[in-house]
């Protein structure tokens, strides 16, 4: 399925609850869509996401049910498997800091 990372840009702070990414991902599955990644602007107004998706439609489709930006999408080939691993332990690493 392909890739695509999707910039949105946010008015206020970002502040997502538990309770509110769960919604969002019950959305995204009915559009086909899965979330496996984002980063987050330091001034927390950015995000920049990776998803799988069938077509950029549906991931718009899936950020308006959600009430979610969705300015730029951009399709994008997966990484090199050295580079996927690199961002895995990379990942690991930081939800070991924040526990």
């Amino acid at each position: 399925m392909p890739l695509y990372v999707i910039e949105r840009a946010f008015a206020e702070e970002l502040d997502v609850s538990a309770d509110d990414v769960r919604q969002i991902d019950e959305i995204n599955a009915d559009e086909g869509v899965r979330w496996i990644f984002s980063f987050l602007s330091a001034d927390r107004h950015q995000t920049y996401c990776l998803y799988e998706a069938p077509s950029p439609e549906a991931i718009v489709a899936a950020a308006r049910r959600s009430d979610l930006p969705a300015d730029a999408i951009i399709e994008v080939g997966p990484a090199s498997p050295e580079l996927s691993d690199r961002l895995r332990d990379w990942a690991v690493s930081q939800a070991h800091s924040e526990a």
